[in-house]
């Protein structure tokens, strides 16, 4: 492996793992600022690992669901609602609680959405 081969594996890890505080923490989980309570339950963090599970399958009955509702967007994978519909598939959580997200938190999982999908695996 020559030097440049190694500095882009080096940088796929760092995409996938978070340094916070001098914990290493998984980049698919997405820590919150402000505990969030829905349906009873309270949730600190979001698990985006599930985005591993969805398939192409998944994905085209999104694009019909948001087509059939309205959104029109010619690359609808980069919206926001597609990116909260992948969440919704990848952590079982309904839109709904993603709805109710604070700005931070609903971006930083459009982030992760979309750094999955056009990633490098």
């Amino acid at each position: 492996m020559d030097k440049m081969e190694k500095k882009q594996t080096d940088m796929e890890v760092v995409q996938e793992k978070a340094v916070v505080s001098g914990e290493v923490e998984n980049f698919w989980v997405i820590p919150l600022k402000t505990q969030i309570r829905f349906e009873g339950e309270t949730y600190d963090k979001i698990d985006l690992n599930g985005l591993h599970d969805i398939k192409a399958a998944d994905m085209v009955a999104i694009n019909r669901r948001m087509s059939r509702s309205g959104n029109v967007d010619a690359a609808q994978e980069l919206t926001l609602e597609y990116a909260l519909n992948m969440a919704n598939l990848a952590t079982g959580l309904p839109l709904e609680f993603f709805d109710q997200l604070p700005p931070y938190a609903a971006m930083a999982v459009k982030g992760r959405v979309t750094s999955f999908l056009f990633g490098k695996e």
